[in-house]
């Protein structure tokens, strides 16, 4: 009898146990209209900022938890929002997206997906993610604030990077050196604002 008991109790040991820890993970939506990239570059004599769209993406739920997801930008839609002439504003933004900048008729979309997060606190992470743009690559970590209610979700990051890494070299000091005040320096910040559809 003991036996048999020993070896039933492991087997229910098991399932209990696979029971407790199995994930249940939930893709959320995003918003696409009421998200939105803040996106602000710099320069030696001021800077620039402006906004580009989410095309499509989703967020990642395990028991309430944030635990993955993605989202693309459509980088046609860039604009400039602190550029009042208008016939400058328009120059400026073709410029961004012709190829000395983000060749958005060969590249429409840059994407970023969420491959590790790591919770803080109860609305706090440390987020890992791969960062595409110009088809080019590279690791990207970063903090979020998320706040989620079954279906729904609000997320708030803010990020920098090295343009220089994703192919967008145009005036960059640390690789043109005889430029002086014309550079444009390296780090362009973005700032992320997440809704869902719910």
């Amino acid at each position: 009898m003991k036996k048999i008991f020993l070896p039933a109790l492991i087997v229910l040991s098991f399932y209990l146990f696979s029971a407790f820890t199995i994930t249940h993970t939930n893709d959320v939506q995003v918003n696409t209209t009421n998200s939105n990239v803040i996106w602000t570059g710099s320069k030696p004599t001021g800077s620039h900022t402006g906004k580009i769209s989410i095309s499509q993406g989703l967020l990642s739920f395990d028991h309430g938890n944030f635990v993955g997801g993605n989202f693309s930008f459509d980088m046609t839609t860039i604009i400039c929002t602190d550029i009042e002439s208008k016939s400058k504003n328009e120059y400026f933004v073709s410029h961004l997206k012709d190829e000395d900048f983000f060749d958005v008729n060969n590249f429409p979309d840059a994407n970023l997906k969420i491959i590790k997060v790591d919770k803080k606190d109860d609305k706090n992470y440390s987020v890992i993610a791969n960062l595409t743009i110009k088809g080019i690559t590279n690791p990207i970590t970063f903090d979020a604030e998320v706040t989620s209610n079954e279906n729904s979700f609000v997320a708030v990051s803010k990020f920098t990077i090295d343009r220089t890494k994703w192919g967008v070299e145009y005036k960059s000091g640390s690789i043109f050196k005889k430029l002086g005040d014309k550079i444009i320096y390296d780090d362009i910040e973005f700032d992320i604002f997440l809704i869902s559809n719910k």
